[in-house]
């Protein structure tokens, strides 16, 4: 099994430097869509593409679950930052914070 780490550049300073893996889900049908890595505090708005470790529903312009085609999110340009990301829908996923040995990528 790969180890994966987190990723460590000036988001990750600029924002405390905490760092959590989160386990995403559709909120309609409990499909697994992503893992990611959330820096900082606060509620989760946005995914970084450069936070996603690995995307089960990836489909190119928007967030889409697979299994219930409810869209999650758009892709946009966080412009503050110039960095791609996905502009997640209030209440479009649900996260389950989980450690490094639960991680998994197939």
């Amino acid at each position: 099994m790969q180890e994966i780490l987190f990723k460590n550049d000036r988001y990750k300073k600029n924002r405390g430097g905490h760092s959590r893996w989160l386990l995403l889900s559709c909120e309609k049908c409990q499909n697994k869509v992503a893992i990611y890595q959330k820096d900082g505090p606060g509620i989760l708005k946005r995914l970084y593409l450069d936070r996603i470790v690995d995307i089960k529903d990836f489909s190119g312009k928007n967030l889409v679950c697979k299994k219930c085609q409810a869209i999650l999110g758009v892709k946009i340009i966080y412009k503050k930052e110039n960095r791609s990301a996905y502009r997640l829908f209030v209440g479009a996923v649900e996260k389950k914070t989980i450690s490094r040995s639960h991680l998994s990528l197939n």
